[in-house]
C-alpha cells in the first residue's frame, strides 16, 4: 500500500500542471493578457448592452413611453409605471443593472498592464483604455442620472461582500464619470475606429460629454466639447431626402451618426422591430406617439397651431403643417410606402370598418394596435418589408448619438449659459436645422428674448428627437417659466406627466387624393372616446428619481432607497 502511494506521488509530480489546463468553455485568466489582441477581447465585452444593461439598445425606444409624447400600453419593462407615476421598489425599470457593464471596464482597466510592453502599443494601449474608462464613465453618469447618489464601483470585487458599498453623494459619481470621459477625450482614442460600426471615436466621447453636462447644466461645458466636436468636421446633417433613410436598414452608414448599436442578423439580432408597426402588419404597437407631440409642430408658414392666424383646422389636424410632422408621425390617410401581400395601403386607423369588413388596423382593433391610431415613423419606415419575416431576428442598429442632439444641445446652452450666452447663435442652430430637414427658418422677430428662444430651442429639441428617448430626462430637467419669463419651481414634467392621453377621433376619406386632408377628425368626440388614459392630476416629487429595486438592496443591504419610495 505504501508502495502505490508513493508511486502516485511520483507520478503526481512528475505531471505538474496536469490539473491547471486551460478550460475549453471560457478565458483561464493566468494564460489571458498575453497580447494586445487579448486585451481587445476583454474590451469587446463591455461593448454588451453599453448603452443600457437593462434593456441593451431598445431602452431608446422603452423611454420615449416614459414621457408625454409617446405611450406604452403593454407596460413592458414597467414604462407605463414612470409615466403614470406608479413606480415602487418592486415595479420600476432597473438601471442600476449598469454596475455589470461598469465591472467588465474596469476588468480591463485593472488588467490591461499585464499584457507584456513588448506585445502593445502605447498607442494600442490607449486606445482601449480610452475606450473602456468612456463606457466606464458613460455608465455611472446613466446611473447617477436616474437615481442620484450612486456606487462608486473603480475596481474589481474579489468577493461579493466586496462590491457591498454605500451609496455617495451624486455631485461625487458624476465627477468621477466626468474625468473618465475627459481622460478618454484626451487620449487619442484610435481614429481607425471611424471606420468601425459601433465601436466609440474621441467624437462619441464628445457627444457623450456634451449630453450629460447638458443634463446637469454644465452650461459653458456643453459649449467647450460641443464645438470642438463641430470642429472635427466628420459630421453632417442628413437633407429632408435622407432623413428617415438614417433611420433605416439602408441608411446606417449615414454620417450623422455618431455612435449606434450594433446588431447583426442571427448572431447578435435585434429581436424588437415588431414593436414598430401596427396590427395589421403583424406588429405590437408597443410604443407610439400622442396628440400632444403632433401638437407641437408648426404650420408650414412657421406659425404655432396656437396662433390666432395660423388657419389651424382641427377638423384636419395633419394639414399645412411642418413638413417634419409627416417623417415622425404615421397617421391616417398617409400611404404606407411599402407593399404588404403585393398591395400598397392608405392608413386608417380611425374607422372600425372599411368596406364593411373588419378593419384590422383601427385604434381598438386588438391590443397589438396602435391605442393612439399613429405610429413613429423612425425606424418604420419604409415598411415591414425591409426586416425578415416575423420581425423578431434583424440587425436594426439603433443610434446613441446623433449630430443632430449635439448642434441642439449647444443651442440650449447657448441659451441658457450666462457666461456666453449667445442667442443669435442658438437661432443659427436651429434655422440651419429646421432648413436642412425641409422646413422654413424661424421667424426671430417672434425669438427675440432668452424666454422666447427658450422655448423655440426646447420645441425643436423635443421635434427633432422625437422617439428616440430624450423627452422624459428633457422634462425632469427643464425648470418651468411662467409668461413673464419667471421660473415657476417646477419642473416641466410636472405640467406635462399630469395630462390625460388623448387619441383622435374620426374617419378617413379614402378617396380624397390629398394625403393631409384624407383624415376628417370630430373635435365633438366625447371623451370617453378619445381617452387613452387616464394620468394622476398631481405630481409627486419623488418621481424625478427611480426607486432601487428591493432586489438590488437585498443584494447589497448598504443601499438606502430613494425618498419616497
Amino acid at each position: 500500500m505504501i508502495g502505490v502511494l508513493g508511486a502516485l506521488s511520483l507520478t503526481l509530480s512528475s505531471c505538474e500542471g496536469f490539473f491547471d489546463l486551460a478550460p475549453k468553455d471560457g478565458l483561464n485568466d493566468k494564460l489571458f493578457w498575453q497580447d494586445a489582441d487579448d486585451a481587445y477581447s476583454a474590451l469587446t465585452a463591455c461593448y454588451n448592452w453599453w448603452c443600457a444593461n437593462d434593456n441593451g439598445s431598445r431602452t431608446i425606444f422603452y423611454e420615449e413611453g416614459y414621457s408625454d409624447i409617446a405611450y406604452n400600453f403593454t407596460n413592458t419593462s414597467n414604462v407605463n409605471d414612470v409615466a403614470k407615476g406608479s413606480m415602487s421598489p418592486v415595479a420600476a425599470p432597473n438601471k442600476w443593472k449598469q454596475y455589470e457593464t461598469i465591472r467588465r471596464c474596469n476588468y480591463v482597466i485593472e488588467n490591461i498592464d499585464r499584457v507584456p510592453a513588448d506585445k502593445i502599443t502605447e498607442a494600442q494601449k490607449n486606445d482601449i483604455l480610452g475606450q473602456a474608462r468612456a463606457i466606464r464613465g458613460y455608465s455611472h453618469a446613466l446611473i447617477t442620472n436616474w437615481y442620484g447618489d450612486a456606487v462608486k464601483m473603480d475596481f474589481v470585487p474579489d468577493t461579493d461582500d466586496d462590491a457591498k458599498l454605500p451609496r455617495i453623494p451624486a455631485e461625487e459619481i458624476r465627477a468621477f464619470a466626468l474625468k473618465d470621459l475627459e481622460w478618454a477625450a484626451e487620449n487619442k482614442i484610435s481614429d481607425d475606429n471611424y471606420q468601425v460600426s459601433g465601436r466609440l471615436t474621441t467624437g462619441a466621447v464628445l457627444a457623450m460629454l456634451v449630453r450629460f453636462n447638458l443634463y446637469w447644466g454644465n452650461w459653458d461645458d456643453v459649449i467647450k466639447y460641443g464645438e470642438r466636436l463641430v470642429s472635427l468636421h466628420r459630421y453632417q446633417l442628413e437633407d429632408a431626402d435622407n432623413f428617415l433613410k438614417m433611420f433605416s436598414m439602408e441608411g446606417q452608414g449615414s454620417k450623422e451618426i455618431i455612435v449606434s448599436y450594433q446588431h447583426i442578423q442571427t448572431v447578435a439580432k435585434y429581436g424588437d422591430a415588431i414593436r414598430f408597426f401596427n396590427n395589421a402588419d403583424g406588429g405590437w404597437a408597443s410604443f407610439v406617439p400622442t396628440t400632444y407631440l403632433v401638437e407641437m409642430f408648426e404650420m408650414k408658414d412657421g406659425k404655432l397651431i396656437t396662433d390666432q392666424d395660423s388657419g389651424y383646422d382641427e377638423t384636419h389636424p395633419f394639414a399645412n403643417r411642418d413638413p417634419r410632422l409627416a417623417k415622425t408621425v404615421l397617421y391616417s390617410g398617409m400611404e404606407w410606402e411599402m407593399p404588404l401581400d403585393g398591395k400598397d395601403r392608405v392608413f386608417n386607423m380611425l374607422d372600425r370598418e372599411i368596406d364593411g369588413k373588419a378593419n384590422t388596423d383601427y385604434y381598438l382593433a386588438a391590443t397589438n394596435a396602435s391605442h393612439t391610431g399613429m405610429l413613429f415613423a423612425k425606424y418604420a419606415w419604409p415598411g415591414p418589408a425591409q426586416y425578415i419575416s416575423g420581425m423578431r431576428d434583424d440587425s436594426v442598429c439603433p443610434i446613441i448619438f446623433r449630430y443632430a442632439e449635439v448642434l441642439l444641445s449647444l443651442a440650449e446652452a447657448y441659451v441658457e449659459s450666462e457666461t456666453q450666452q449667445d442667442l443669435d447663435k442658438a437661432l443659427d442652430i436651429i434655422d440651419n436645422i429646421r432648413i436642412t430637414r425641409g422646413h422654413i427658418a424661424a421667424d426671430r422677430s417672434r425669438y427675440a428674448t432668452q424666454a422666447q428662444v427658450r422655448e423655440l430651442v426646447r420645441r425643436e429639441r423635443t421635434i427633432e428627437l422625437a422617439g428616440e428617448g430624450f423627452r422624459y430626462e428633457d422634462i425632469i430637467r427643464w425648470d418651468e417659466y411662467d409668461a413673464a419669463g419667471n421660473k415657476t419651481g417646477r419642473k416641466v414634467a410636472e405640467t406635462a406627466l399630469t395630462r390625460n392621453i388623448w387619441r383622435y377621433c374620426g374617419t378617413v376619406d379614402m378617396d380624397n387624393p390629398d394625403r393631409d386632408m384624407r383624415a376628417v377628425i370630430n373635435p365633438d368626440a366625447s371623451e370617453a372616446d378619445r381617452l387613452v388614459e387616464a394620468r394622476p392630476s398631481t405630481f409627486d416629487k419623488r418621481r424625478l428619481l427611480f426607486p432601487i429595486l428591493q432586489s438590488e438592496r437585498d443584494a447589497n443591504p448598504q443601499l438606502d432607497q430613494n425618498p419616497g419610495y
